[in-house]
């Protein structure tokens, strides 16, 4: 199968399109545009993050954006998961804190939910083990693939590190020293939940033979 179109992240995470961007350099053959580019409003796109689970979640940003512009579409959703908190936040890690106020921009929605976490934990014991989960839908021509990738590590009390976001700065991976958020991105995806994700999906798009080329 020879695609020409467009393959769209559905996401409107500038951040997370950035760790997307540099994990596709190692596939030359896509050419990755934001939801941005073909959205009027991609803010909207939280909107469907309705379901339980990760694959749920990231089947229907994939969808809602196929929808809108016709073109391949990669959705994505990711989430900490700490064992002392029963796999807590998980799908819901975005919107773990109490509910912001309307407008709260995301450095300040990352920093309450980071806040909001340990003090969870401390609640609970202080249990530290814990993991990064990311799962991926592919939806293209009535085709979906989807694939998973987790990163195991700790939870630190202190955050460290101002690279990456979310719950990075807390976040150790297991037989490392540094944070998520005090390694540059090429670290960063030499070991990440999202790579281990994107690597096995696109083993299953060559099995299946599906290239992409740019428009």
């Amino acid at each position: 199968m020879r695609i020409t179109q467009t393959l769209v992240l559905a996401t409107n995470n500038s951040e997370k399109f950035e760790e997307f961007k540099t994990l596709f350099t190692g596939y030359p053959e896509l050419h990755l545009t934001p939801a941005s580019a073909v959205l009027a409003n991609p803010d909207k796109l939280e909107l469907v993050e309705t379901g339980d689970t990760y694959l749920e979640n990231a089947i229907a940003k994939a969808r809602s954006v196929n929808r809108a512009c016709h073109s391949p579409c990669l959705g994505d959703d990711s989430g900490l998961e700490v064992k002392a908190l029963g796999d807590l936040p998980g799908p819901k890690s975005r919107r773990f804190a109490p509910k912001a106020a309307p407008g709260t921009d995301k450095l300040t929605a990352d920093r309450a939910n980071t806040e909001h976490l340990l003090k969870e934990i401390k609640k609970k014991g202080g249990g530290t083990e814990a993991q990064f989960v990311c799962t991926l839908a592919l939806v293209i021509e009535g085709i979906l693939l989807h694939a998973s990738g987790s990163l195991e590590g700790n939870i630190i009390d202190i955050p460290r590190g101002n690279m990456g976001f979310g719950y990075d700065p807390v976040f150790v991976p297991k037989g490392m020293t540094k944070t998520l958020a005090e390694m540059t991105l090429n670290e960063k995806n030499l070991i990440s939940h999202r790579a281990k994700a994107l690597h096995a999906l696109m083993t299953q798009v060559r099995a299946r033979g599906i290239s992409f080329a740019k428009p």
